[in-house]
């Protein structure tokens, strides 16, 4: 692990490290320089002679790094990598209890919890981390881009271990609530249980024949004109695990666009949201022992946000 950042955090976001190789026993002498280095390092995803020039590297000490400085082993160098633009994802994250230790909020769709790929200031860590003043917060647990609801994210650090272990020995509660078809010959409520996995580059889970890791309570809730809303409870916690679990039943979540077949959607499409909702969280306080739950403001149908993000403090805050 690298030592302190010398640099504050910029959209919410750490600052990137590199750090020089202890010995090359590859080479038989090392770069002669530092710039050197970094252009064989780094020139595939960043403009090493302008960063060099606008002093955008720094050494652990907060100084700039000069190209021609001599190279050493073992040097960490720390930047704020440019970032790309990014369409605006539209709905508002309501914030619906902060205390000294959580936030748990209600994400829209579209909103990524972490910055991942092509989503990095369009998502909840980097957003919120700038709205509320704290830039220490970090998700204790996972949503899907598309998938929208309550979220529980740790102020700081120094609290994050014991709520994650909590979530990982799955003594959470969560509920979602799901839009999808009818079908009058299944009779609810129906545990599903297999084994679900999921392969490198492909988008879709799969179910194989393991020993069972995925288990979840479907039941139906409540029946509209010609779809139900449905009342879901993972056991555990697979990725799609919902997900592929409605689409086992015959019953595939409306406007999923990856069950049961993988749709071309641009990544600026905000129109045809995922129907799955994060709906109701609960557990008892790890620290205090307290009996914590938070249910979501938002209800089924989920239908496309107009209105830009932004924060909302919970009521009476």
């Amino acid at each position: 692990m690298p030592p302190p950042s010398p640099l504050p955090q910029r959209h919410g976001l750490e600052a990137a490290w590199v750090c020089t190789p202890d010995r090359d026993r590859p080479r038989s002498h090392p770069w002669p320089t530092m710039g050197e280095w970094l252009l064989e390092r780094l020139a595939a995803s960043v403009d090493v002679a302008g960063f060099l020039a606008g002093e955008r590297f720094r050494y652990q000490s907060g100084a700039p790094v000069v190209g021609s400085d001599p190279y050493g082993p073992h040097t960490f160098v720390w930047f704020h990598r440019d970032l790309v633009a990014e369409a605006s994802v539209p709905g508002i994250v309501h914030v619906v209890h902060r205390d000294a230790r959580l936030v748990v909020i209600d994400k829209p769709p579209f909103l990524s919890t972490i910055p991942r790929g092509r989503h990095v200031v369009q998502s909840v860590v980097v957003r919120l981390r700038a709205e509320l003043g704290l830039p220490e917060l970090s998700p204790l647990h996972r949503l899907d881009r598309v998938t929208s609801g309550l979220l529980v994210l740790a102020t700081e650090r120094r609290w994050r271990g014991e709520y994650q272990s909590m979530f990982q020995r799955g003594e959470v509660g969560k509920t979602y609530r799901a839009l999808a078809p009818l079908r009058p010959d299944l009779d609810f409520p129906i545990t599903v249980r297999n084994h679900l996995t999921t392969r490198r580059g492909r988008w879709q889970a799969e179910v194989t024949d393991e020993p069972v890791n995925a288990e979840s309570l479907i039941e139906l809730e409540t029946v509209l004109r010609h779809t139900g809303v449905y009342r879901l409870t993972p056991r555990t916690g697979k990725t799609h695990q919902l997900r592929m679990h409605m689409l086992g039943l015959g019953i595939p979540i409306i406007d999923d666009p990856v069950y049961p077949v993988v749709q071309d959607v641009a990544i600026d499409d905000f129109t045809r949201p995922l129907q799955l909702l994060a709906s109701d969280v609960s557990f008892t306080d790890p620290i205090d022992g307290e009996l914590r739950r938070f249910e979501s403001v938002r209800t089924l149908p989920l239908r496309a946000a107009g209105c830009g993000l932004r924060s909302e403090p919970e009521a009476g805050a």
